[in-house]
């Protein structure tokens, strides 16, 4: 059984020798490719022209003519030479039918000193092309082939008020002799071969290789019953990916181990948590309570009994709230679902809080999103619990003035419950906290009606969060719109 490192060896030498390949065809096409050549030589000469035009229209332009004298020659020369200036290689001028040349630049020349002299070797191409532009009125391009250079001469029509004037411009193309083009060929077909024989090569390995991978994305995205542990992986038979799926049914074994070692560590957290805060909220009602009866047995004629006892008996108030409201938490209830129409729960929940938020000088406000058909199915008894939590907490942190929004919308499949205000926010040293038992900023509070809210929003298969926490609190829960 070949292993990953051997296919891809042998894939990487037939990359090494397309590249090679690749490289000598660049490298020959550079230096030895006539047509490429040439065709450059022709855009550079016919752009070099072009430019030659443009630059003799500007120096025409506002000029009637006059006599074709030797001031007049040597203008048209620096004309020329400012024109082909940047043109590497290319020689040119300004041609009249009758006068002939009327000037002549090789501002790129390199030899020992400026060119001046006009070609005589090429005079006649030269004529020749000249009169073919202007008969025709249109540029025109003349190729003459030799052993190891291709002249290409080429005019244009120069518009102004000399009649039958042109503009021509001349370079060689070198070309080269020999197996050019064979090795050309030759480079071509091996570099062919390379490349189709490295994707076809390629596309194999992948085409097994995703399979493969496929299998263990379907088996890693397996889950049934809610399980969020690892599942064990099957063997591939490829030998690099079977490593990776040891490796991976060996990690999954050790953080399952580790989630439940985490999970019990975290349970016995909680608890010792809720037993500290448990103990403290308990034993402050029972110090008052033998505080009040040790005052009331001190006097003897008995005038504090009374007093004693009231105090007493909402000292036992506080902790029968306290004890329902833990066992309102740890005693998960089944949600009881039904439809519910948004907008009368949320104005029967607002009811029942607008006398003491009109005490406290607090609005409070309702809104629900589009109705959507069908109705959101949730437990109205619990909700209203959670809800009647978030507004009690939104009514103590608000001043007067202040205003409560509570607000249902949907967002995909689920529903989302918001209860806003613009008090001072949650404290800082509360925050991480803040849904844990016995949590609370304020001293009078038991810490247990967030907590509630998270449990109910568990029980719904959703969750409650701190949206924002600056200029005011703003609390969501959200939860299926229709638990399937």
């Amino acid at each position: 059984m070949r292993s990953l490192r051997s296919r891809l060896l042998a894939l990487w030498i037939m990359l090494v020798v397309s590249g090679v390949a690749t490289g000598y065809l660049l490298f020959e096409s550079f230096q030895q490719t006539a047509n490429a050549r040439l065709a450059r030589s022709e855009e550079l000469v016919a752009r070099a022209c072009r430019d030659l035009a443009d630059r003799y229209q500007f120096f025409v332009t506002g000029w009637s003519g006059g006599p074709i004298d030797d001031q007049l020659k040597q203008q048209l020369v620096a004309v020329a030479q400012t024109a082909l200036a940047g043109a590497a290689g290319v020689e040119g001028g300004v041609w009249q039918a009758d006068e002939g040349s009327l000037a002549y630049a090789f501002p790129t020349y390199e030899g020992t000193g400026p060119k001046t002299d006009l070609p005589a070797a090429e005079l006649n191409t030269i004529r020749e092309v000249n009169a073919e532009a202007q008969r025709s009125g249109r540029a025109a391009t003349i190729r003459q082939a030799g052993r190891s250079q291709v002249l290409i001469v080429h005019a244009c029509p120069l518009r102004g008020p000399l009649a039958g004037v042109t503009g021509w411009t001349m370079t060689r193309a070198f070309t080269a002799e020999g197996p050019a083009y064979n090795q050309l060929l030759a480079g071509l077909i091996v570099l062919a071969l390379t490349i189709f024989g490295s994707a076809a090569w390629l596309a194999r390995v992948l085409y097994a290789w995703s399979g493969k991978i496929n299998q263990i994305e379907r088996t890693l995205d397996d889950r049934r019953d809610g399980a969020i542990d690892l599942p064990r992986l099957a063997q591939t038979g490829a030998p690099e990916l079977d490593r990776l799926v040891d490796a991976l049914n060996s990690t999954g074994e050790r953080l399952a181990l580790e989630r439940r070692r985490a999970a019990a560590a975290e349970r016995l957290a909680a608890l010792g948590r809720m037993s500290a805060g448990l103990a403290h909220e308990i034993r402050n009602p029972i110090a008052a309570m033998r505080l009040k009866a040790e005052n009331a047995l001190a006097v003897t004629d008995g005038s504090r009994s009374e007093a004693a006892l009231s105090a007493i008996l909402q000292q036992v108030d506080r902790l029968d709230t306290l004890l329902r409201d833990l066992l309102e938490m740890t005693q998960a209830r089944e949600p009881k679902l039904a439809e519910v129409d948004l907008e009368t729960f949320l104005a029967r929940t607002l009811e029942s809080h607008r006398e003491l938020a009109a005490a406290r000088g607090i609005t409070l406000t309702a809104g629900t999103g589009p109705v959507s058909s069908p109705l959101p199915q949730l437990d109205p008894s619990q909700m209203q619990r959670a809800l009647d939590n978030l507004i009690i907490n939104a009514i103590q942190n608000t001043p007067a003035g202040g205003t409560i929004a509570v607000n249902a919308d949907r967002r995909d499949d689920s529903l989302l419950l918001r209860v806003a205000d613009n008090g001072p926010g949650v404290a800082e040293d509360v925050r991480e906290r803040l849904f844990e038992p016995f949590v609370t900023g304020r001293a009078d509070g038991t810490g247990l009606g967030l907590a509630i809210v998270r449990e109910i929003a568990r029980n719904h298969h959703g969750h409650v969060r701190l949206v924002r926490n600056i200029g005011g609190a703003v609390f969501e829960i959200e939860v299926p719109w229709r638990p399937s």
